[in-house]
């Protein structure tokens, strides 16, 4: 059963990094002209991180209330789920939203 739990973890982490790719993905595949592709490209990503390091991450420097870690938590990867929504991926936002859910579960039954 360790081994089922750590592959849900590194399921997790997959998902943080994909969660990274879509926004960037999304950043690029909007705007009109360079500038603005740039900006959100790289903007939104580095958003996220900063984001997820600061108040999701197992080591985050500040310490949040449970409710308001699931909310940061449902922000960043829900928008990452849109963010291929928006940018024309609908299957895989479907199957990057599938996968995030059953992750958290996961995580929740187990408390990981």
């Amino acid at each position: 059963m360790e081994i089922v739990k750590s592959i849900n973890l590194l399921v997790r982490f997959l998902v943080e990094l994909c969660a990274l790719a879509a926004l960037g993905y999304w950043g690029f595949h909007s705007g009109n002209g360079i500038f603005i592709k740039l900006l959100y490209g790289i903007g939104a990503p580095l958003l996220a991180a900063v984001i997820w390091g600061m108040f999701i991450a197992p080591r985050a420097s500040v310490e949040v209330p449970d409710w308001l870690h699931l909310l940061l938590e449902i922000v960043v990867l829900g928008s990452a789920a849109l963010a291929l929504y928006f940018a024309k991926q609908p299957t895989l936002c479907f199957i990057y939203t599938a996968v995030v859910i059953i992750n958290r579960i996961f995580l929740t039954v187990w408390d990981q």
